[in-house]
C-alpha cells in the first residue's frame, strides 16, 4: 500500500468553516485545539506540507481566561527599532487593548515557522465580541472538549 498525499487542490476543495466560542475557555488549550484544526491534524487526509486545516471563526475573545497569575505577570513585549526602544506590555493591558492579538500570537507560535504557517493564520478570523459576519460561509459550531476526546480516541 502506498502513502497517499492529498493534492493541493483536493484540500482546498474540503474545506469547512467552523465558529468557537473562548467564552470561559483557557487560552493555551484553546489555540492548540485551534491550530490543530488550521493545521488540517483532525483529518484523514492530513499532509504535513500541504495546507489542508479549516477555517476557524473565533468569537468572545475577551472573554478568554489565563490561569494562575498570568494576567499580572505574562508580559508581551515589542521592539520599536530604535536602541533601547523594547516596550512590555501585561496580558490584562494586551487584553483590553486588543483580544484578538493574544489569541492570534497564542496560535501562531503552534503553527509551523514560514509561508505554510503564515497561510494557515489567515484562515483564522478573531471576534472580541458574539459577533461575526461571516454567516453565509455557514460555520458549524466546534467544540474545543470534544474535539480533544475525539483525537485521543482515535
Amino acid at each position: 500500500m502506498k502513502t497517499r498525499s492529498t493534492p493541493t487542490a483536493e484540500a482546498i476543495a474540503n474545506r469547512q468553516w467552523f465558529v468557537v466560542d473562548l467564552d470561559g475557555q483557557v487560552l493555551g488549550r484553546a489555540a492548540a485545539r485551534i491550530a490543530h484544526v488550521l493545521r488540517g491534524k483532525h483529518k484523514p487526509t492530513f499532509t504535513p506540507h500541504i495546507d489542508d486545516g479549516d477555517y476557524v471563526i473565533i468569537v468572545n475573545a475577551e472573554k478568554v481566561k489565563l490561569t494562575g497569575a498570568k494576567l499580572q505577570d505574562k508580559m508581551y513585549w515589542k521592539h520599536t527599532g530604535f536602541v533601547g526602544g523594547i516596550k512590555g506590555q501585561t496580558a490584562e493591558e494586551v487584553l483590553a487593548r486588543d483580544p484578538g492579538h493574544i489569541i492570534t500570537k497564542a496560535v501562531k507560535g503552534m503553527l509551523p515557522r514560514g509561508p505554510l504557517g503564515r497561510a494557515m493564520l489567515k484562515k483564522m478570523k478573531v471576534y472580541a465580541g458574539p459577533d461575526h459576519g461571516h454567516e453565509a460561509q455557514q460555520p458549524k459550531p466546534l467544540d474545543l472538549n470534544d474535539l480533544l476526546k475525539k483525537s485521543s480516541a482515535a
